[in-house]
């Protein structure tokens, strides 16, 4: 029914003009002279316009998918809410305004929220020059562009106004073809994709914050752990009773603390470790325990040189190797071994703790803090491209894995 209305009110508005220019010829006296050649313009015209008819509602059920007197109206407005301030939805709008294909003489207004364009026509390569172009832009008409941003209460509306260039008269005679919808839909597509793109980014910073918050808290916890108080004073208190018994002992325990202590400062540039460094620091850890434990452990190393240089986060491989002899070899009778492997390959460093101690235990020592923390910090640091694994060792004990992902590998390998 409405591009029925449309066609009759076209063909309307062309029986009305041709009977004013009858009447205009013949009270000056030209009617039986250019009749001929007045209606041959006029019907040449009513053609024109016609076609341009069917061209704009197909243009407009393409567009829209309906007609009706909203989609067909040759003047098309959309108001868009935007939930920001004026100043920052003003960006927004005069950056899609912008971006439309084939925009000139774009002008802002900050002061009075409101940006103006115009789009010309879209002249086919071969009617770009001469007279066809001059005779092309006279059916074709400009396509007007204005946006006005209404502030409200901490979230403003977007006013969108696309219109033909021209009085509003001539759309009786001459139909825009769709433009004006096509430019009015393509302002309210791009103007929500720039809103939904603008909260995902709103959406990432948060998690991104939230993240970083939670890899403070871990490091934090991590700089806690780094020194426990109750391995230092026992060291220390071990040291005091080698001093008098075995100095010569004594002196290698002190120096493996000193040297153990010298690596775990922390870093103060947040930069990663190597796997060399962390070995170093856990074999000084391990020199201590050995000197505390005497033949009740026995330590086996077998990490290649040029695995030595990869980096990993600090403190991992101390956290397994504490929980090794604490959970495993301590408290057994006889005690036991502790074994550190490490291999490099394409795919990643893979780093593993393994002792013949206890096992898994069924009174639950351990509260598992380290682990977690280990745990946490893989996440926060690698997502889902690293992973930690722990098991029953054969025949006794635990054996933990790390693997980290190949960034940096690769060079080493």
């Amino acid at each position: 029914m409405a591009s029925l209305k449309f066609v009759i009110r076209l063909v309307v508005a062309w029986l009305a003009a041709w009977c004013v220019l009858l009447v205009a010829l013949n009270a000056i006296g030209w009617g039986e002279r250019l009749l001929p050649w007045v209606f041959t313009l006029w019907f040449v015209g009513l053609l024109v316009a016609l076609a341009r008819g069917a061209t704009h509602l197909y243009r407009v059920r393409v567009l829209a998918g309906r007609i009706d007197g909203e989609t067909v109206s040759n003047r098309q407005r959309r108001r868009v809410e935007v939930p920001y301030p004026a100043d920052e939805a003003f960006a927004i709008v005069e950056a899609v305004v912008r971006e439309l294909p084939n925009v000139r003489d774009v002008g802002s207004t900050r002061g009075g929220l409101q940006v103006r364009a115009e789009i010309p026509p879209d002249l086919p390569q071969k009617q770009q020059r001469g007279r066809l172009s001059r005779l092309y832009s006279i059916v074709v008409r400009s396509t007007k562009v204005v946006a006005t941003v209404t502030p409200g209460d901490g979230s403003s509306s977007v006013m969108y106004v696309c219109e033909p260039d021209g009085g509003a008269w001539i759309d009786w005679f001459n139909p825009d073809g769709g433009a004006s919808l096509e430019y009015i839909e393509t302002l309210v597509r791009a103007t929500t994709q720039r809103l939904a793109e603008r909260r995902n980014r709103e959406r990432d910073d948060v998690r991104q914050s939230k993240m970083e918050k939670e890899l403070t808290a871990a490091q934090l916890g991590l700089l806690q752990a780094q020194v426990e108080p109750h391995f230092l004073y026992n060291t220390l208190a071990s040291a005091q009773e080698l001093v008098r018994t075995d100095p010569a002992r004594a002196d290698r325990m002190l120096g493996h603390l000193i040297d153990y202590l010298r690596r775990s400062l922390p870093r103060t540039d947040g930069s990663l470790s190597t796997l060399g460094e962390e070995l170093e620091r856990s074999t000084a850890w391990l020199e201590i325990m050995q000197l505390r434990m005497g033949e009740r452990l026995t330590i086996h190393v077998d990490v290649p040189a040029h695995a030595q240089n990869v980096p990993m986060p600090s403190m991992m491989l101390q956290t397994l190797v504490e929980n090794a002899i604490k959970h495993g070899l301590e408290p057994k009778p006889g005690g036991g071994g502790v074994w550190i492997r490490a291999g490099v390959d394409g795919a990643g460093l893979s780093l593993t703790v393994a002792d013949d101690g206890l096992g898994f235990r069924s009174d639950g020592a351990g509260t598992g803090i380290g682990l977690k923390n280990l745990r946490e910090r893989l996440r926060l640091m690698y997502g889902s491209a690293a992973t930690f694994s722990i098991g029953n060792n054969f025949p006794n004990g635990v054996a933990a894995t790390i693997t980290l992902p190949a960034t940096g590998v690769a060079d080493h390998a």
